[in-house]
C-alpha cells in the first residue's frame, strides 16, 4: 500500500541570490496559485542555530502556501547553494485579524516538551499576545545542494508565529522576544530559529 503524503499549509524561505534559480523561483511563486502570499524578507538566525545553518543567506523570498506538496517539487528543480526552508503548520493554534500589516514571521523550536499540556501552554501564551495573527506548530525541511555538517535535532517541533504590527521591526522583535521569555517562564525551552522582517511585499 503507498504511504499518502501529508499536506500542509505553511511558509517556504528560500534564499534570493539574484542568480537564475532565484529570479525563475520567484517568477514560479507569482504566477502561483499555491503561493497565497510572497514577500522579500531578511533572515537572522540566532546563536543557537547558526552551527546547524552555516549555509543561510541574509535575504530570502518568503511565501505562504496553501498545499506543501508542490513546494518540495520546486525547491529541488531550484536548489540552491543556500539553505531553503520549508515550515509545515500540521497543527494551527489559532488565526485572527490584527490590526496593521503582517512585518514579522518569526520560528522558535521547543527543545523538551512535547505533551499535549505543555503544547496548550504555548497556545495560551501566543493567544494572549494580541500583535499574533497566526499561531502554528509544525516541522521543517531544508535544501541545499550543499550538504549540512550537523543534522537539526528539533525540526519536528517547529513553533510559527505571523506578527502584524505598524511598528519597526526591532520593536516587534523585543515583542517576539518577550513572548519567547514568557513561555520560558512555564519551564518550557522555546529558542529561535530565525527571525523573518518583512521588507517588501510582492504578492
Amino acid at each position: 500500500m503507498l504511504k499518502q503524503e501529508l499536506s500542509y499549509f505553511g511558509y517556504v524561505c528560500a534564499p534570493y541570490l539574484h542568480n537564475h534559480e532565484s529570479v525563475q523561483l520567484k517568477d514560479s511563486w507569482m504566477a502561483s496559485e499555491n503561493i497565497e502570499s510572497l514577500y522579500f524578507v531578511t533572515g537572522t538566525f540566532s546563536n543557537e542555530s547558526k552551527s546547524y545553518f552555516s549555509d543561510s543567506s541574509n535575504h530570502y523570498i518568503l511565501g505562504k502556501f496553501k498545499d506543501s506538496k508542490y513546494i518540495n517539487d520546486e525547491l529541488t528543480k531550484y536548489n540552491q547553494k543556500k539553505i531553503s526552508f520549508v515550515f509545515n503548520v500540521g497543527d494551527e493554534l489559532f488565526q485572527r485579524e490584527v490590526h496593521g500589516e503582517t512585518n514579522f514571521i518569526t520560528v522558535y523550536y521547543l527543545e523538551y516538551g512535547e505533551s499535549q499540556e505543555d503544547l496548550q501552554q504555548v497556545a495560551d501564551i501566543l493567544l494572549k499576545r494580541e500583535k499574533i495573527a497566526i499561531g502554528g506548530l509544525g516541522n521543517m525541511t531544508t535544501f541545499c545542494t550543499v550538504p549540512s555538517k550537523f543534522t537539526f535535532p528539533y525540526s519536528e517541533n517547529i513553533v510559527i508565529i505571523e506578527v502584524a504590527s505598524e511598528k519597526g521591526h526591532q520593536s516587534v522583535k523585543k515583542y517576539c522576544d518577550q513572548t519567547k521569555r514568557d513561555v520560558n517562564r512555564k519551564g518550557l525551552t522555546m529558542t529561535n530559529l530565525v527571525s523573518l522582517s518583512i521588507l517588501e511585499k510582492l504578492k
